[in-house]
């Protein structure tokens, strides 16, 4: 009897790449653009996996949709441009991010797909950028979703590759991450090396310190 097919989902920012340096650096461009004070570095780390309206609803909430327009506009543009200039090394891979994907990828019955915050531009350079074009069958970005926590991006997801709820699994660093989780009713595991402290990931499966500890984390919840 054949195993049944899995599906891995991995969120991307503060979970396959560190991204922090290019995000803090765009979000600051497009708040003093708009001559605004720029949040702090905290503030900022902590809507990263939301949608980029949703984020700055947070991050500047005493101002109109029409002006969180011009900052989502101005956040797109200056990190566009910073990928452009700076190439992979605006969002290097994490250690053990390359080898952890292309063990899973070995795996006949494992399925590998993304989950991310991300415009599909951003998601497509960045994946081109670290040549990873070919390990994701299912890519899911924030054009085409509600903002997690939102299960639709894993409901999606399963949908297209046809893996059942119980043989899927959410790989990311935010409490946005894991509630997507639970609310697609799929097991999460929270990675403490990105950008939300552990103390928030309380709707993880389970959480891992290193990427060395993937495979026994995901051998506990499947088997």
């Amino acid at each position: 009897m054949s195993a049944p097919l899995r599906l891995v989902l991995f969120d991307v920012d503060g979970t396959l790449v560190d991204s922090q340096g290019s995000i803090v650096s765009a979000m600051t461009a497009c708040f003093e653009a708009q001559s605004l004070p720029v949040p702090e570095r905290e503030a900022i780390l902590s809507i990263v996996g939301l949608s980029l309206p949703n984020a700055m609803a947070q991050l500047a909430p005493e101002h109109p949709d029409n002006l969180q327009h011009r900052l989502v506009e101005g956040y797109k543009e200056a990190y566009h441009a910073q990928r452009l200039e700076q190439g992979a090394a605006s969002s290097p891979l994490y250690p053990g991010a390359l080898d952890a994907i292309e063990a899973l990828h070995t795996v006949p019955e494992v399925l590998l797909g993304v989950a991310t915050g991300k415009s599909q531009r951003g998601l497509d350079a960045l994946i081109e950028a670290h040549g990873l074009e070919h390990y994701f069958v299912t890519r899911q970005v924030a054009d085409h979703h509600p903002s997690k926590p939102h299960p639709s991006m894993i409901d999606t997801a399963r949908s297209e590759t046809w893996v059942e709820a119980a043989n899927t699994v959410m790989i990311g660093d935010t409490k946005f991450d894991m509630d997507m989780a639970r609310a697609a009713g799929v097991a999460g595991i929270g990675v403490t090396w990105g950008y939300h402290d552990r103390s928030v990931l309380d709707s993880a499966t389970c959480i891992i310190e290193t990427f060395d500890q993937l495979p026994r984390a995901l051998d506990d919840i499947w088997i």
